[in-house]
């Protein structure tokens, strides 16, 4: 991916039926495929938070983030880099229990990867693992080589900018201060 950055979108908006589809149609009229996809209330009551992770150019994205903005239900979105952010991911891995205690080292491997056993019973185990794609990647890629892994799932990124408090906030409180 020559020239393509990945770039985090957040978009605040009140929570609309078919809000998601038309913010979708706007990345795939820019031929633009999301990487991932998260959606939740946001710290602003009655106010949800998009979190949508997509490789492009800065050109591109910021005329899909203008396009965003043009929707009525849409109150504000955003474009940052990774390094304006704190962002996480989950995963989640289901393994057969037999075979998990036959690894003389699960302890160690649990440690190594900093997961946490979240299930287990005579037929399976279910770690979760927190941390950035190649982190929670690395976990399901030795898990598969050493024992194979039943199921494997991974959210979406949930992201928050370094600066003190949401962006949203600011811009409400301008807007406040214009109709006072």
């Amino acid at each position: 991916m020559e020239d393509k950055t990945l770039y985090t979108v957040t978009i605040f908006s009140e929570n609309t039926v078919g809000l998601l589809s038309q913010v979708t149609s706007v990345f795939t009229r820019r031929q633009l495929n999301i990487e991932t996809l998260s959606v939740s209330p946001s710290a602003i009551k009655g106010i949800h938070k998009f979190t949508i992770t997509v490789y492009s150019n800065r050109e591109d994205i910021v005329k899909v983030v203008k396009q965003i903005d043009k929707r009525v239900d849409v109150l504000k979105s955003y474009f940052n880099t990774d390094e304006e952010l704190i962002h996480q991911e989950i995963a989640l891995y289901k393994l057969s229990t037999p075979d998990f205690l036959k690894i003389g080292s699960a302890e160690a491997l649990i440690r190594k990867f900093h997961a946490q056993i979240l299930e287990i019973n005579e037929i399976c185990v279910v770690i979760q693992k927190t941390g950035h794609y190649a982190e929670t990647q690395a976990l399901f890629e030795e898990l598969s080589e050493m024992i194979g892994v039943l199921q494997f799932i991974r959210s979406g990124r949930v992201a928050i900018t370094k600066s003190k408090i949401e962006r949203l906030s600011d811009m409400l409180q301008e807007r406040e201060k214009k109709n006072s």
